[in-house]
């Protein structure tokens, strides 16, 4: 009865995980490149395995900020 209640919660455990071939999405880029900057973001484009988010910053300066597509980090 233990042995299978252990197998069922590792099973559950193993399922509820995420993949770990997941990747960063558009919104989630996006978010991640505008706290990076502090700005208003422009566009989002895939660039390999990377996100390439354009921002304009409160000073009007216009800076592109490339986002890991795995980890979701600013390069």
């Amino acid at each position: 009865m233990f042995s299978r209640l252990v197998a069922t919660l590792c099973t559950a455990l193993v399922l509820a995980a995420p993949p770990a071939w997941a990747e960063v999405g558009r919104d989630a880029a996006a978010a991640a490149a505008q706290r990076a900057t502090g700005g208003r973001v422009l566009s989002v484009e895939r660039a390999g395995a990377a996100w390439r988010v354009k921002v304009v910053t409160a000073g009007g300066e216009v800076r592109v900020v490339m986002i890991n597509a795995a980890t979701g980090r600013p390069m």
